[in-house]
């Protein structure tokens, strides 16, 4: 079964938002490990509304020669929205925030992967947002990282990612769709929450310096509680404590 966490930090009185949630809370979040059969390893990511499925295949011999590194492996990403996910249709096939999304979350993935036990190999992910209500970067990172351990494959830690922001003129932990498109500032980051390493920091919009250090507190904290929902995940898969 997965997990569900309402991730509330430490209650404040500033004003609540329009989803009634706190400042520093997160949106509900389930996260369950091994959903697919045929898939090296999987996971499955509900935050709020989002709808995120992982998989991952490998690690595998890589037979493109221009591609190939001799002494490591290479992660390959492919992040794609179904037509269905969004009010919108959205047309099939990948776009350039796709393409964009894809090569961040390999990046943000990177470090935290043992590539070097797996030279000449390749690890493929794919991430299939199946609804998206703002923030599938981060939810597609936290997925894609449980999949990579589902599968076995050696990490530093996993990899959670989480972002933050300003809305309403007020600093917030994991925007909603609505806080992202009208809030005045957007910055999903990706860390390992047991070494405390940012492999993934963007921002979109303006945020005071002070605005950023208590927005980077906020999403740190953020990957924190996700990281121990992505640990929970692994546990009720495989046991152990």
């Amino acid at each position: 079964m997965g997990n569900s966490n309402k991730g509330s930090l430490t209650t404040s009185t500033t004003k609540k938002r329009p989803d009634g949630r706190a400042f520093d809370e997160l949106r509900p979040l389930k996260i369950e490990a091994g959903i697919l059969e045929r898939a090296d390893g999987s996971a499955y990511v509900e935050i709020g509304d989002n709808k995120v499925l992982a998989a991952v295949y490998g690690p595998r011999e890589l037979h493109v020669r221009r591609l190939l590194k001799p002494n490591m492996a290479i992660l390959r990403c492919r992040y794609n929205m179904a037509p269905f996910s969004v009010e919108d249709r959205k047309r099939p096939g990948p776009d350039r925030r796709s393409v964009e999304i894809s090569k961040l979350t390999a990046e943000a993935l990177n470090p935290a992967v043992f590539l070097e036990k797996f030279p000449r190999s390749t690890i493929d992910i794919f991430i299939e947002v199946l609804q998206a209500e703002g923030g599938t970067r981060c939810a597609g990172i936290t997925a894609a990282s449980v999949a990579l351990a589902d599968a076995g494959i050696p990490m530093r830690d996993m990899v959670a990612a989480c972002a933050a922001g300003k809305s309403d003129g007020q600093v917030i932990m994991d925007l909603s769709e609505w806080e992202d498109k009208e809030g005045e500032a957007d910055m999903p980051i990706a860390m390992m929450p047991r070494t405390g390493d940012i492999t993934l920091l963007q921002m979109d919009g303006h945020l005071t310096s002070e605005e950023y250090e208590q927005a980077l507190d906020l999403a740190i904290k953020g990957c924190q509680i996700i990281g121990e929902e992505q640990k929970n995940a692994i546990k009720n898969r495989y046991g152990g404590d």
